[in-house]
């Protein structure tokens, strides 16, 4: 007997990438674009449903139609912030 698939809700503080309600029409573009399965299909927004795994490629934004639908920030270790030599010598 198999057991019934079961996903845990993860708070949105440690989710990066973002579905924008008023904008995702639910086409699931997204979730099929996905090369690594992060994303599951939802009610109205696709799930993330393994957020740690996600490499941040884009393909999901480059698949969606809807411009803004779908946003990601990069975890803070991968954040690059680069400064003028100006600042570095101060």
């Amino acid at each position: 007997m198999m057991k019934d698939f079961t996903y845990h809700k993860v708070s949105s503080s440690t989710v990066s990438i973002h579905f924008d309600e008023d904008k995702c029409i639910g086409c699931n573009r997204c979730v099929e674009a996905c090369q690594i399965d992060v994303l599951m299909p939802g009610d109205k927004t696709p799930k993330v449903i393994w957020p740690g795994e996600c490499w941040y490629c884009g393909a999901c934004v480059m698949e969606c139609p809807i411009e803004g639908a779908i946003s990601f920030r990069h975890p803070l270790m991968n954040q690059a912030r680069f400064i003028s030599k100006e600042e570095l010598n101060k």
